[in-house]
């Protein structure tokens, strides 16, 4: 690839920093990837939940998109909140007509605090619309059963998720098996192979941004020239050290460590507690 990759998230402002149009920067940043924003939505939240939601208007959301796109060029995009049926409408648009390759679609409904961040008639546009200019999906298992039914207890459950959800219109999908027993398992599915990717389970509650920090390592990855595999397997261990490296701020779920690895070079260190 010529120049520096490019990346472009679609997404919801999170206040606290530590998931959202913020973690995805932080995230792009961290993986020598240069982020720009579309802001969807405008949260109030910290680490204990989200007080307040401001939804903007679709052709403000279609103007931000299209002025770095026409301008700075995009090699990537990642989508997390999108909050209604128009702006998914207006995104899904507007990602047709500028020619915006290398998608990938977290399917935000449900802040970690159980706060509700996509309204309930707009499941239905975003896999319509969305799902289908998608390269990549990453849904998690609550997600899972919100988009498809499904209540997903197993392994055998993932691979049955994946394929309901493969044929919706993605090229791959990736079910995130986080709140099954044991150790963490991601399953990658592509329509005719599954690839599980499996890593230790850090106990720790500063997982808040897990979603959308995996979500925007791989389109990281892809704005680098990795192929989708590569692109989660490298996501995939780059999430497991930020929520091993949690950060202890606020009195709820803290961030995940977007600069792990540039605060252990530097030799800072804290303690939590």
């Amino acid at each position: 690839m010529n120049g520096i990759p490019r990346a472009l998230t679609i997404a919801g402002s999170d206040s606290g920093g530590g998931a959202g149009i913020q973690a995805d920067l932080k995230t792009f940043a961290a993986l020598g990837v240069y982020g720009m924003s579309a802001i969807a939505a405008l949260t109030a939240q910290n680490t204990q939940g989200v007080r307040g939601i401001v939804e903007l208007e679709p052709a403000f959301v279609s103007l931000q998109i299209r002025m770095v796109a026409e301008d700075i060029g995009v090699d990537a995009v990642k989508t997390g909140m999108l909050s209604n049926a128009a702006i998914i409408g207006q995104v899904a648009e507007d990602l047709k007509a500028l020619g915006l390759r290398n998608l990938v679609v977290d399917p935000v409904m449900v802040a970690k605090g159980g706060d509700r961040l996509l309204r309930t008639d707009a499941v239905a546009a975003m896999i319509e619309k969305l799902f289908p200019l998608a390269l990549v999906v990453t849904p998690n298992l609550h997600e899972v059963t919100a988009l498809t039914g499904l209540e997903v207890t197993s392994i055998e459950g993932m691979e049955e998720a994946a394929r309901a959800i493969k044929a919706m219109g993605p090229h791959y999908v990736v079910i995130k098996g986080g709140h099954l027993e044991g150790a963490p398992l991601d399953l990658l599915y592509d329509g005719s192979d599954f690839r599980p990717f499996v890593n230790r389970r850090c106990e720790t509650p500063h997982t808040h941004g897990t979603g959308c920090t995996f979500a925007s390592a791989i389109a990281a990855g892809l704005a680098r020239g990795f192929v989708v595999e590569e692109a989660v397997a490298r996501a995939k261990a780059y999430i497991t050290a930020a929520i091993a490296q949690g950060l202890p701020l606020g009195r709820g779920h803290g961030p995940v460590h977007h600069f792990h690895n540039l605060y252990r070079l530097a030799g800072w260190r804290w303690q939590d507690g």
